[in-house]
């Protein structure tokens, strides 16, 4: 009995969050969008090179555009995109910046 209570206290102590990494680079860059990836990384959590599969993935969704400027990018987000689950799919990105971006994004009341 003792077992299962331990075994039931390690499961509530898993590391789960509410939005996806995906979420979490896209309002890092919303929040900095000339931002190194590797500090987007850092703030994340995750490795430079997952920074950067995400915002290939980003990318090719639409959800941002990737501009070089000199030695660095700056990106450009798509407020209108909308989100891929279907259960959502009726809403656009722009919302959840909005709701976690600490400057408004420009863009959003644009649509």
């Amino acid at each position: 009995m003792a077992d299962m209570a331990n075994t039931g206290e390690r499961e509530n102590t898993r590391n789960w969050t509410f939005l996806t990494n995906h979420a979490h680079v896209l309002l890092a860059i919303a929040r900095n969008p000339t931002a190194r990836l590797r500090d987007v990384a850092d703030e994340v959590g995750v490795t430079e090179r997952a920074a950067q599969a995400i915002v290939a993935d980003l990318e090719a969704g639409g959800y941002l555009h990737r501009t070089r400027v000199g030695r660095r990018n700056e990106y450009t987000l798509n407020p209108a995109g909308r989100f891929r689950h279907p259960a959502e799919a009726d809403r656009h990105i722009g919302d959840l910046l909005a709701l976690f971006a600490e400057e408004p994004v420009a863009g959003i009341a644009d649509r």
